[in-house]
């Protein structure tokens, strides 16, 4: 129980700081480089920002050990409300005069939380089932 306590803080840590990433003025910071390997920089920081989330949340739930149906129907709602979130970050964004919308960047959110949900999925039956048999 003391575990999933400790998740559930982890969970509300981490959402503050997405927060704290979608909504800050970082105009002021210095210039960084526009592509990594590539890709551009900015997808790259949504994808990692949103990855935690379906993870996080699975587990601060603590809801034991679930069923193979159980568990996807959590996580497919898990991914919902991140998507939800997602948006939600994108469009409040749009609003304020600093940053702007992209569409571009709700697509790598929800690709880092699909991958995200099939990690969470990954862990519960395939390291929690190693673990207990």
């Amino acid at each position: 129980m003391r575990k999933v306590w400790i998740i559930r803080l982890l969970t509300l840590l981490y959402l503050a700081a997405v927060a704290v990433l979608c909504f800050a003025n970082f105009s002021k910071m210095p210039d960084v480089p526009r592509t990594f390997l590539g890709l551009p920089l900015d997808k790259i920081v949504h994808f990692l920002m949103f990855l935690p989330f379906p993870i996080l949340a699975f587990f601060s739930i603590g809801s034991g050990r679930p069923g193979v149906v159980k568990t996807l129907f959590i996580i497919v709602l898990l991914f919902g409300a991140g998507c939800l979130m997602a948006w939600g970050t994108e469009v409040y964004q749009g609003k304020l005069p600093y940053r702007n919308m992209d569409p571009a960047d709700f697509k790598a959110d929800r690709i880092g939380l699909m991958c995200g949900a099939i990690i969470a999925f990954v862990i519960q039956f395939f390291v929690h089932k190693k673990k207990n048999a």
